[in-house]
């Protein structure tokens, strides 16, 4: 008897479980990543073989030109003012001889996940606006 009965308590509570995470109440008792959106993206740029640098302040959509580059910046994310800031941009980034060279998301805290690999430029994200 205690087996049924030990068996029906343990439905009941997965059949409750289920229904509480299935209608999205868990995520009222899970951290959630939210971000703000940004209407700018300041991007730096660097030509290695010169060693100069500009900093530009590129708004979401828009087309800028550093030398032989085309920068274009998909959408700027920051996240939550209540977590550690951090800064993320969709980037497109193409070379007037070689085309489309970068098409990822950019991060300030770690810009090394993924990195704009050229042999003459680095780009890299300061923040969002």
């Amino acid at each position: 008897m205690f087996g049924v009965t030990g068996t029906m308590w343990v439905m009941k509570k997965q059949i409750v479980f289920g229904i509480f995470f299935g209608l999205g109440l868990g995520g009222l008792f899970s951290p959630a990543n939210a971000y703000v959106n940004r209407d700018n993206a300041v991007i730096r740029v660097m030509n290695k073989a010169a060693g100069k640098t500009q900093t530009m302040t590129i708004p979401v959509g828009q087309e800028v030109q550093f030398e032989k580059l085309n920068i274009i910046v998909r959408a700027c994310k920051q996240t939550d003012p209540f977590q550690a800031e951090d800064f993320f941009a969709f980037t497109e980034v193409s070379n007037t001889t070689d085309g489309l060279i970068f098409s990822n998301w950019l991060s300030r805290n770690e810009p090394g996940i993924n990195p704009v690999q050229n042999a003459d430029y680095d780009v890299w994200l300061v923040k969002c606006e």
